[in-house]
């Protein structure tokens, strides 16, 4: 479908565009991301920091051969768009706004988490190529041999030092969420996708096949408890393309709502049976009562307590006056001191809780980042405790609506 005027939500595909600081710590999420946009647009998307004014040539051109031949070496199917900019970030505009042809352009931009988990280098591994041969002899010509020449050594790896230092900062990587969901993209950040054994998750014979757990709720916002808002409908709409992967049929989808107590479990539960019956997605619905979690929400901070509570209650509701319920529910909180650590911890070890058998991959919802750029650094942190240690997991931001039921 190239013609942008008859885009529809009938015709919607994943189209994703994946940065790439190096392949060589890459890999696992890579092929990853070929199975979930199955046949949908995917673009490898790299930023080389430079100013063409200051070089004799452009520096791209002998560098998209290793790409292409990258691409053909993990036998997946994806475009490649390098560009040279003056910030990563600028450079991610310039590749949202160029990639793809017509209405065959990314509205997904995947990014890998930012943390300070030292990458691996997978590039050689040849478990990691899906068709490989384990016992196939390498010769002079092999694609790794000529790969292992091109891409430099990762952070913190052998010759590089501990402190070799990143390229991008932490504020100028929520910049880039931001700037993604202005330009209306859907937004997943993937973290510990360096643990994702592909080979090892869909290679298993008999008993049950691999789960993908999905948590369609805004987990840093309590106060809101809906899962029908487009970015909840994005994560569930993911996990089923995922699911209709031909590699991932035999994965099973459990979908967590957190319910407090007093509410009825049983119309809750009935409730969102139906809607999955609607929109045909089969998932095992799993209710977590979270009371204990959910009062750590409200604590007082301080020793203002009540009051301090009051008057950022009455700022966030003026903040928020002129939002509708979508926009407030996706939100980050408007003071992110409401939101403790003791909180997240616990948000975090109720998530490790619920998973048995552990799953191949989870799904959590994605706030927007907070208009005001002061609050990005703790926005950061708060994503960083609410996922940690958690396994192969896709924080995700749904800005477009992907589900109708009117056709």
């Amino acid at each position: 479908m190239l013609d942008v005027r008859k885009d529809h939500v009938k015709f919607w595909r994943p189209q994703v565009l994946l940065m790439v600081a190096n392949p060589r710590g890459s890999t696992r999420l890579i092929t990853f991301i070929n199975d979930i946009k199955k046949s949908g647009l995917y673009v490898l998307g790299h930023v080389e920091l430079g100013d063409l004014d200051l070089l004799p040539s452009d520096p791209l051109q002998s560098r998209y051969d290793s790409w292409l031949t990258l691409v053909d070496y993990l036998n997946i199917k994806a475009f490649v768009n390098l560009t040279l900019a003056n910030s990563i970030r600028h450079g991610v505009q310039h590749l949202l706004f160029i990639s793809g042809l017509g209405g065959m352009r990314p509205n997904t931009l995947v990014l890998g988490f930012y943390d300070d988990c030292s990458p691996e280098d997978r590039l050689q591994d040849q478990s990691e190529v899906a068709g490989y041969p384990a016992d196939a002899p390498s010769s002079p010509e092999d694609p790794e041999d000529q790969l292992s020449l091109v891409f430099p050594a990762l952070r913190g790896g052998e010759g590089m030092g501990k402190g070799w230092a990143k390229e991008l900062g932490p504020e100028e990587y929520v910049a880039v969420i931001a700037d993604a969901v202005k330009m209306l993209k859907n937004v997943a950040l993937a973290r510990y996708f360096c643990r994702f054994d592909r080979a090892e998750v869909l290679g298993r014979r008999g008993g049950a096949g691999p789960f993908v757990d999905v948590w369609p709720v805004n987990l840093l916002r309590p106060d809101s408890s809906s899962y029908v808002d487009t970015c909840s409908l994005f994560l569930l709409q993911l996990a089923c393309v995922l699911n209709m992967v031909r590699a991932w049929r035999r994965a099973r989808l459990r979908l967590f709502l957190c319910v407090e107590t007093g509410r009825s479990l049983r119309g809750s539960e009935e409730k969102l049976g139906q809607l999955l019956k609607d929109l045909r997605i089969s998932a095992d619905v799993h209710m977590v009562p979270w009371d204990e979690v959910a009062v750590l929400h409200w604590q007082r901070q301080g020793k203002g307590g009540k009051k301090e509570d009051e008057e950022e209650v009455k700022e966030e509701k003026k903040d928020n006056k002129d939002e509708d319920e979508d926009d407030y529910v996706n939100s980050f909180p408007c003071n992110s001191t409401r939101v403790s650590d003791e909180y997240l911890q616990a948000v975090n070890r109720l998530v490790r809780e619920q998973a048995r058998p552990p799953p191949a991959v989870r799904f959590l919802y994605l706030p927007r980042p907070p208009a005001d750029t002061r609050r990005y650094s703790s926005y950061l942190s708060q994503l960083d405790l609410l996922t940690r240690d958690l396994g192969p997991t896709l924080l995700i931001h749904g800005v477009t609506p992907v589900i109708t039921t009117d056709i």
